[in-house]
């Protein structure tokens, strides 16, 4: 048997090393993966060569996108209008008097009944108004002769139809000029205040609304007076306040739908929304959401968007 002779393969270049490395220890170090992990290094380094992966990639990004979209505009739907209110049948009778095209209408057809019939300016109601064209009549009322025999019947008749005549005529006159649709925006905004302060004051409203629970008070609490009873109609409660400023920013919101370069009141309008926003914050912290927050959301319609978050404008 011929002896064996062991040397280097001709094909491999001598490098001065009697190693010679056998062919699978290259696998064996650097084995191949067969899983990759998704955030890794090297997954990001095969989907940017990887076109189909790119494509998948891009898809599932549009779609995040477009669903985050419709999902703030849900929210923002949900929220509401922190401007509008909803239509309430308080705030429709607000905008009622407020438009003076509907107020012409109701001046030309005196028979339809309205919201707004009853309604007079310059501070007038209809009792008092009633009274005082009762009083004139009787101050003017020709005076009757004592001597029945020598007065004319016939004459007596025609100064009492003159004078019912005239009494019509004044009266009529009288009407026409304190009618609400005869006045401008400055009297029906100062007739809507006063229905806010007698809808929503709390010398009308204590007859009906229950009050806030009441605190626990501890044996150590001093002992405060009793507040004084109110005298007048209130005009400072923080719904009342938030009241006439829904009816001013329902009144600048028409205006500026029509007028897109009123700069001046648009500011107006910013800062009557903001001021409503902390009344109606520090209403709902002080009463807990109880009874008067509920009925002056209601009343008004107001949306979560009127006192909540950052009202942008």
């Amino acid at each position: 048997m011929p002896p064996r002779i062991l040397f280097q393969s001709p094909f491999k270049a001598f490098t001065g090393s009697s190693y010679v490395q056998n062919p699978l220890a290259a696998v064996s170090l650097k084995p191949c993966k067969l899983s990759v992990r998704a955030g890794s290094a090297e997954a990001r380094e095969r989907r940017r060569h990887d076109p189909f992966l790119m494509a998948q990639s891009r898809q599932r990004k549009a779609a995040n996108l477009s669903r985050q979209k419709a999902l703030q505009e849900e929210r923002q739907a949900a929220l509401g209008d922190p401007v509008q209110s909803k239509p309430t049948p308080f705030i429709e009778s607000l905008q009622e008097l407020q438009n003076p095209q509907t107020a012409q209408t109701e001046a030309k057809d005196a028979t339809s009944p309205s919201a707004s019939a009853n309604q007079l300016n310059y501070f007038l109601k209809p009792d008092e108004l009633k009274e005082a064209l009762e009083y004139s009549k009787s101050l003017t009322s020709p005076l009757e002769n004592p001597d029945r025999d020598t007065k004319d019947p016939q004459l007596e008749k025609e100064e009492m139809e003159r004078h019912m005549q005239d009494h019509r005529n004044a009266q009529e006159a009288i009407n026409r000029i304190v009618q609400l649709s005869n006045g401008n925006t400055k009297d029906r905004t100062r007739v809507n205040v006063q229905k806010c302060i007698e809808t929503f004051g709390r010398h009308n409203t204590d007859k009906f609304l229950p009050p806030k629970p009441a605190a626990v008070v501890h044996e150590s609490a001093p002992a405060y007076p009793e507040k004084a009873p109110r005298a007048g109609p209130d005009t400072g409660s923080p719904e009342v306040q938030v009241a006439i400023l829904t009816t001013k920013i329902l009144n600048l919101s028409r205006h500026l739908q029509g007028t897109n370069k009123d700069k001046h009141n648009k500011r107006n309008l910013r800062l009557l929304v903001h001021k409503r926003q902390k009344l109606l914050r520090y209403l709902r912290r002080k009463e807990r959401g109880g009874p008067r927050w509920q009925h002056l959301v209601e009343t008004l319609g107001l949306s979560d968007a009127a006192w909540k978050g950052e009202i942008s404008m």
